[in-house]
């Protein structure tokens, strides 16, 4: 199909009606209302089901019960409706249903504002709800792969029987790219749904889904299940992005907008002299950290740049394995940093470190002056 300008929203609702999404529950919140309001005109047209819930509370357990029935379904909201989802979310995880969650995160803490962050990180690979499990973690850098995210989510859930969620930030849900959108895949049959749905238990015995299990043994049981289930997911389902890595002196790492906006700092600095990579995690769950630990082994600093206080970079830091020297840049508040100023704090690392092509600071002050 050709490429068309879309929305970053419209076009992650759109995906996900194309792969199959067969019911969306949902509530409104800046800067994600648009994915609600895409589903609220293309399901009813198509059959499907869509529901605007009272809360995110209800539209996430709404997603609970209907991914028990073997359906494929999803929600999305900014990050204090995900807050919100958090219980909901263990008890998908323990039930062990598929489910695809997106996340247009906002400033915060709190209510915030509507700007553009990544202040969620630890929310989506640490802290998604109580208990010992993880979600799939996907981070797309533009609307192409928001797109492209969104139906690998589905995909991935259901080989897993997992929560897989798209964090992207609200740059990428407002902003309007030429996209290519996929086919549309058929809608499941309801007699094709898995063995494990709850489905009516006519000619059959029944199916039970539960995230209770009493008896520090059974539930002791069930973990050691979902953590094998990880341990696969960990081996087989790494993905990132790499630029300009073979030569490179010192290596940025940033995901998202920010891995996006690190290209062209890459491209800058080269143009200076300065020898720099770029490692940019599409999974933040599971992390890239066994190629980042190989890339920190043949550099002579990483440089991480976010839009929090250094949420990733704490796992950046775990995989260097203190290798090399970890530096770091954040904007807070739903600031996105820019090419301009993440390059001389960069070029300031790199004369730290002794980098060749670093070049004088106090020189380059003088030159502005004349």
């Amino acid at each position: 199909m050709a490429a068309e300008l879309l929305e970053g929203n419209a076009a992650i609702a759109e995906a996900a009606i194309r792969a199959g999404c067969e019911a969306f529950y949902g509530y409104p919140i800046t800067p994600q209302t648009e994915v609600l309001e895409h589903f609220s005109k293309r399901m009813p047209e198509l059959g499907r089901v869509f529901l605007q819930a009272e809360s995110e509370v209800a539209s996430i357990n709404m997603v609970y019960g209907a991914a028990s029935a073997g359906a494929r379904v999803m929600s999305s909201s900014s990050s204090p409706g995900i807050s919100l989802m958090q219980e909901g979310l263990s008890y998908i995880a323990c039930s062990e249903v598929p489910a695809v969650l997106v996340n247009i995160m906002r400033g915060g803490p709190g209510l915030g504002n509507v700007q553009p962050s990544q202040a969620d990180y630890f929310q989506a690979t640490k802290m998604a709800g109580h208990g010992d499990y993880h979600m799939i973690v996907l981070a797309p850098s533009t609307v192409q792969e928001a797109i492209d995210h969104v139906v690998l989510a589905f995909d991935l859930a259901e080989k897993y029987r997992t929560i897989a969620m798209v964090v992207a930030d609200g740059a990428i849900g407002q902003m309007m790219e030429p996209a290519e959108l996929p086919p549309m895949r058929p809608v499941r049959r309801f007699e094709d749904r898995p063995e494990w749905a709850l489905t009516g238990a006519k000619g059959r015995d029944p199916n039970v889904i539960t995230s209770l299990y009493l008896g520090a043994e059974n539930l002791e049981a069930v973990n050691i299940r979902l953590q094998e289930k990880l341990a696969r997911i960990k081996a087989e389902e790494v993905r990132w992005k790499e630029y300009d890595t073979d030569d490179a002196d010192l290596l940025l790492v940033a995901f998202g907008t920010v891995g996006r906006v690190c290209q062209t700092v890459v491209r800058e600095a080269r143009a200076k002299g300065l020898k720099v990579g770029l490692l940019r995690p599409i999974t933040l769950w599971p992390y890239p950290e066994a190629r980042l630990h190989e890339l920190a082994g043949r550099v002579k600093g990483v440089f991480t740049v976010e839009m929090n206080a250094g949420q990733m970079l704490e796992d950046v830091r775990l995989a260097v394995e203190g290798q090399c020297p970890v530096g770091f840049y954040g904007r807070m508040g739903g600031v996105i940093p820019l090419p301009d100023e993440i390059l001389p704090k960069l070029e300031e690392f790199a004369r730290e470190l002794g980098v060749e092509g670093a070049g004088d600071g106090a020189a380059h002050a003088e030159d502005a002056d004349a």
